[in-house]
């Protein structure tokens, strides 16, 4: 024990004082010296600090041993204890019952015995992370300083972003520039000022997708399977996934024809998910070629029938055949044309394109002397 020196009236009045204090603690908060935690201590302010001060304390401490930015071994234990110690100080009938009971009396109900009949029983949820979303508004207060445009670290905050005064009462002080207003809140006072750091969009993630001409002729249904990465509930964590798209093909639509699944990209804490986009891109097939709406067919015929005239028989993409007949002399290079036969169009499809058969004719590799001679005396020279 320390002896003060007091003069004599001063020293019954301060054993006096003493003394009744101690039988009001002793009455009120017997369990004072083996409550458990200490929450005021833990937040750094006196127990008779009112609500904005629990508020401006919670919010120094929490970015103070938030363990994303402080890296002693203990943060994570410490940013734990500050959320529960908020947690209770922020709530009026939690802090009636701890400054009462202590820690053991609020979470055994130890003041369930007492006049008042109360059978409260505290258990902290356990997540600080959760506490520190919903005070600041969000996981991470500093993106909307630093948005995506900056180097992160895997956990969403880069150990430059922000400095902390731990000395200074209030370590948001020095952000009055970026217009942080409020005790929960986070708005922007000039938000030109910060445009360039908001969220930017990734780049579009492109894909090519092969269709035949059948599937153009009538149209279809594509399902793709992507494997992305999402944010979980809580906006930080990151799992894997995988989703089906439905791509509708319309009928008569162009190589090149783009399809965008908007934001079904990658997701992270820091920026804007990507466009999924499908670019069609033709089959080959094994006996037309596309030319707009047009289809192009190659009927290949022999030196005879190209002279002596003949029926080509001509496939259609719906699977029909279409006798062609020729009578006249068929010359190497010559287009005949099918109307209606080809590709709907994108915008009308109840009309199509055409199908033009180019006809190539096939020589003989040799021709016997009679033969040619037989040539010769028939065949004009012009």
């Amino acid at each position: 024990m320390r002896r003060i020196s007091l003069p004599r009236g001063a020293r019954w009045s301060f054993l006096v004082f003493t003394q009744k204090s101690f039988s009001i603690k002793d009455s009120a908060r017997t369990n004072i010296s083996v409550m458990g935690k200490d929450y005021y201590k833990i937040l750094g302010i006196q127990s008779g600090s009112n609500e904005d001060e629990v508020k401006k304390a919670y919010r120094k401490m929490a970015l103070k041993y938030h363990p994303d930015k402080n890296k002693d071994a203990n943060a994570e234990e410490k940013f734990k204890e500050i959320a529960e110690a908020y947690d209770v100080l922020s709530d009026s009938k939690k802090r009636a019952i701890y400054d009462q009971y202590g820690e053991e009396g609020l979470k055994t109900g130890g003041g369930s015995s007492g006049n008042s009949g109360s059978t409260f029983h505290y258990t902290f949820h356990g997540d600080p992370h959760a506490t520190f979303a919903s005070f600041f508004g969000g996981s991470n207060p500093f993106d909307i300083f630093f948005g995506s445009t900056r180097t992160r670290m895997s956990n969403g905050f880069d150990h430059e972003d922000m400095d902390i005064d731990e000395d200074d009462d209030d370590p948001f002080s020095a952000f009055g520039r970026f217009g942080i207003n409020g005790v929960n809140g986070l708005h922007r006072r000039h938000p030109e000022q910060i445009h360039s750091r908001k969220k930017v969009q990734d780049p579009p993630v492109i894909h090519e997708l092969k269709v035949s001409l059948e599937e153009i002729y009538h149209g279809c249904t594509k399902r793709m399977k992507i494997t992305r990465r999402r944010l979980n509930s809580d906006g930080r964590t990151i799992r894997t996934e995988d989703k089906i798209l439905n791509i509708v093909i319309k009928k008569g639509w162009k190589e090149g024809t783009k399809i965008t699944f908007p934001k079904e990209g990658d997701a992270t804490p820091d920026n804007i998910p990507a466009d999924v986009v499908f670019v069609l891109k033709d089959k080959q097939h094994t006996h037309f070629k596309r030319d707009g709406t047009n289809v192009v067919y190659a009927a290949k015929i022999s030196l005879k029938e190209a002279l002596c005239g003949c029926t080509v028989n001509i496939p259609t993409i719906d699977g029909r055949v279409i006798p062609l007949p020729c009578s006249d002399v068929i010359k190497p290079g010559t287009v005949k044309r099918l109307r209606g036969e080809g590709l709907p169009f994108p915008k009308v499809p109840t009309q199509r394109g055409d199908l033009i058969v180019e006809f190539q004719v096939r020589f003989p590799e040799r021709i016997p002397l009679q033969s040619r001679e037989v040539l010769k005396q028939h065949i004009p020279c012009s």
